[in-house]
């Protein structure tokens, strides 16, 4: 008969304690859970807000309410005209990672992991990633810029935001299809069962990882994106700047949503 483990302090006794508990080797291998800023220093810093939240009462569930808001302030805050709103908009969308790495952390520190806090992730990533793209509509069409709203860039806006959903929605709906067929659930790894079965198809998967503009609708992306065009408009234009940028993003969005499609059904991940 085994000895239980003892329960868990409330608190870690350091960075290094909280770091193998909140952080295993599973956690920082997962291929498409971790976005690029986590592997590059994201989980570097977590941690020290991680111990901070530790000190207090807030959940796990609580902190992907922090991570929420913060990422609705994301979006809202490029209502605010000119280049500050796009910047502060930058500053907003690595705050909203930063806490996104947190809740997980504090859910494992704790043993408090829940369906409720992935559903309440889900909720974050889908609205944030919706309400950018309909900011940038606002900003395209004039706001703030002391003329009538031209109503065709907010459509765009809202077009563009509906793909985006559609597209973080496949990866999704292939788990629920999984699911209802009885097939065990996907490992998070690249390669395997994600990669087209089809020779062309396989080959313009992996031409695309060096033009990966179907990375570009993720919230970190997009606020990068939208930043960099903000210096082009002290040239040309804010509003100038912000109608090419949507011109741009909206049919390649279509791209990639018809992509996405294509190769899910050509490979293993919805095939019993």
């Amino acid at each position: 008969m085994t000895t239980p483990s003892p329960p868990r302090p409330a608190r870690p006794s350091s960075i290094a304690e909280l770091r193998r508990v909140a952080q295993p080797p599973e956690v920082r291998s997962r291929a498409n859970a971790e976005h690029w800023t986590a592997s590059l220093y994201l989980r570097d810093v977590s941690p020290y807000l991680t111990w901070i939240l530790l000190r207090t009462t807030i959940s796990a569930n609580g902190v992907t309410g922090l991570m929420i808001l913060t990422g609705w302030a994301t979006a809202f805050s490029l209502l605010v005209p000119g280049i500050a709103g796009p910047l502060l908009a930058l500053v907003l969308g690595q705050a909203q990672m930063l806490v996104d790495c947190c809740d997980g952390e504090v859910a494992r520190w704790r043993g408090t992991s829940s369906p409720a806090g992935v559903f309440l992730d889900k909720v974050g990533h889908y609205t944030t990633e919706a309400l950018i793209p309909t900011m940038l509509g606002l900003r395209a069409a004039g706001l703030g810029a002391g003329s009538p709203l031209d109503y065709f860039w907010t459509t765009l806006g809202l077009g563009l935001a509906v793909v985006i959903v559609l597209n973080k929605a496949l990866n999704d709906m292939v788990h629920v299809a999984r699911a209802n067929a009885g097939l065990d659930k996907l490992e998070d790894k690249r390669g395997g069962v994600t990669v087209p079965t089809g020779r062309l198809l396989a080959r313009l998967r992996s031409a695309a990882r060096f033009v990966p503009f179907h990375r570009l609708y993720h919230s970190v992306e997009l606020t990068i994106v939208i930043f960099a065009l903000s210096l082009v408009g002290l040239a040309i234009g804010q509003v100038t700047a912000d109608r090419i940028l949507l011109a741009v993003l909206l049919p390649l969005s279509v791209l990639a949503l018809v992509g996405h499609f294509v190769a899910i059904l050509a490979s293993k991940r919805v095939r019993s």
